[in-house]
């Protein structure tokens, strides 16, 4: 068994970044590197780079999050990006979204070690959750799936007029022009790239954002949404 690389010490732009959390950040780093590595959330290659690659490079995403909205991130896996964004945005409300036990385990004993108490992890798939869990201002993923693929998850689970925000690489713009069609049938209406992290991350981090109009999900989950409003009401009624 080869060793365990070690977890570099964090670099200054963390302390600025992260501010009074900055010591919960340096816990959560070191989760990563040893529960994250060995139950196999994390690559061990991975390690060397976790400040730089994982952490900041999400963390920063909280530059194109308005303020005191509603957050759903879809396939969380070990926490990101919801994790570093919950550490630098306590104004949000996040609920890290992954059906995956063993992941789901490790992202409950985060939130609690570091008293995330505007987080909250429910297992499930998008696709299952969506009239069960209510809709959000912001859906968040990073290196769920191709996206129109995660479209297809992430979008249905927005308000109106919300937007999905994804966090890709240099397939950006190939992936937004290959998922256009699938994007404008889900309700999209204005689509972008854009660049955060500025003097924190090099390269700086790539989000493609998805706004949505009246109907999240189009055509395609109208209906299916309308049900969903209908039980809870009933629901509510026996309740």
């Amino acid at each position: 068994m080869t060793e365990a690389a070690e977890l570099p010490p964090a670099p200054e732009q963390a302390r600025e970044v992260f501010g009074e959390r900055f010591a919960d950040a340096v816990r959560y780093a070191e989760l990563l590197a040893e529960a994250g590595v060995q139950r196999g959330l994390i690559g061990p290659r991975e390690v060397p780079r976790l400040w730089e690659r994982h952490l900041l490079n999400c963390a920063v995403l909280s530059e194109v999050v308005p303020e005191g909205v509603t957050v759903c991130d879809v396939g969380s896996g070990a926490g990101l990006p919801g994790i570093p964004l919950a550490l630098v945005r306590e104004d949000l409300k996040i609920t890290l979204l992954e059906p995956l036990l063993r992941r789901t385990n490790f992202l409950t004993e985060v939130v609690e070690l570091l008293g995330l108490d505007h987080v909250t992890v429910v297992r499930g798939r998008a696709e299952e959750v969506m009239g069960k869990l209510p809709p959000v201002h912001v859906v968040t993923a990073r290196a769920v799936a191709p996206l129109d693929r995660l479209a297809t998850w992430g979008i249905p689970l927005l308000r109106p007029y919300g937007e999905m925000l994804a966090l890709k690489g240099d397939t950006a713009e190939e992936e937004l022009k290959s998922a256009s069609t699938a994007l404008s049938k889900l309700g999209a209406v204005t689509t972008s790239i854009v660049h955060v992290g500025e003097g924190v991350v090099d390269p700086l981090s790539t989000v493609v954002r998805v706004e949505v109009g009246e109907s999240p999900g189009g055509v395609r989950f109208a209906a299916k949404r309308a049900k969903a409003a209908r039980t809870g009401r009933a629901r509510r009624r026996r309740g």
